[in-house]
């Protein structure tokens, strides 16, 4: 968690009166609302929240919503639930918008990335919720939302395998055993780096089944070491290989699992470089970056930028973010370097 927090300080209520005088009158505080929100971690939200509806009778999330607009509202509204909740809510939105086929894809990459660059126990976490919240399984959205060519480029091969078949990779992704030890056998990781050299570069064709089983039934720990010995045994790294012999949502799913696998701060600072690289900013990508990794590995993440991009994740934002929208990601982030 980042060191933005206070851990002392006023109380939920004091915090919930100052909000309803932001709200009132004409036009809201914002920048009132963005001191307190972004220095209050979930459970302190939480707490806001009750706190508000008791004192007020009033939902203050439907009045953040009536309050402010744009790239800052949706950046507000993405804040204030925990990790897990914030998580479950992206996905149910993407699995469930039913538009034209450029957004879907987009809105399927968004599940993907979210889906495979989580640790099985946050996964768990995210399926428990998802059904106390829509009350349906995050496996049955999958299934229902993956259908045809996007169930094909996305859950892998549909030639050999019906709808729900354990080897498509989101379903196979996010259900039981959640492997995540740290410990590797290292004879295991080998046969597995032969296993998938023989399942791609090796072959006419790609045994997406041998693929889609090691990247979802193996630990991070351990698909990091055949990453390794890959690169060792066959002279050409994992990556590239994924990158040579799948495409679409299925090479951006595998890809996701395995840079999160061997570094998810640096994974995470590429995706956060290329929502701001030339014309134009992806606020969406990076909105959703900046506020679900705050709590999680941000200062990892502002290092591995500043590494590979010899400039301060602070700055990037900066020159391409403005006003208040600017501002509260700012907060999030912290410190400059």
């Amino acid at each position: 968690m980042s060191t933005l927090f206070l851990t002392g300080g006023t109380s939920a209520r004091e915090d919930a009166m100052r909000l309803f005088r932001a709200f009132k009158g004409w036009g809201c505080d914002k920048q009132a609302v963005i001191e307190i929100l972004t220095h209050r971690d979930a459970t302190q939200r939480a707490e806001i929240q009750r706190e508000y509806y008791a004192m007020y009778s009033e939902d203050i999330l439907r009045r953040l919503e009536s309050e402010l607009s744009g790239d800052l509202e949706t950046a507000v509204l993405l804040w204030m639930p925990d990790p897990a909740t914030r998580d479950a809510m992206i996905i149910k939105k993407a699995l469930g918008n039913g538009l034209n086929y450029a957004t879907e894809v987009n809105d399927l990459k968004c599940a993907t990335e979210v889906i495979c660059s989580r640790t099985p126990s946050q996964i768990q976490m995210v399926k428990q919720i998802y059904f106390s919240k829509y009350h349906v399984q995050l496996e049955h959205d999958i299934e229902n939302h993956t259908s045809g060519d996007h169930k094909k480029v996305l859950v892998g091969s549909a030639q050999t395998a019906g709808p729900g078949f354990k080897s498509m990779l989101l379903l196979a992704y996010v259900s039981p055993p959640f492997e995540e030890s740290l410990l590797v056998n290292k004879q295991i990781a080998e046969s597995d780096a032969h296993a998938l050299y023989k399942a791609g570069e090796k072959r006419f064709g790609t045994d997406e089944k041998t693929v889609i089983w090691i990247f979802t039934e193996r630990s991070r720990a351990h698909l990091a070491e055949v990453a390794t010995l890959y690169k060792n045994m066959y002279g050409n790294s994992l990556q590239k290989a994924v990158k040579k012999e799948t495409s679409g949502l299925f090479e951006f799913a595998l890809l996701t699992i395995l840079q999160c696998a061997q570094n998810p701060a640096k994974y995470f600072a590429k995706l956060l470089h290329k929502a701001m690289k030339g014309l134009g900013t992806d606020e969406k990508t990076l909105t959703r970056v900046i506020v679900t990794r705050t709590e999680i590995d941000m200062q990892y993440i502002k290092a591995e930028y500043m590494k590979k991009y010899e400039k301060p994740l602070y700055d990037a934002v900066h020159s391409e973010t403005s006003g208040n929208y600017r501002a509260f990601l700012l907060e999030l982030l912290g410190p400059r370097i």
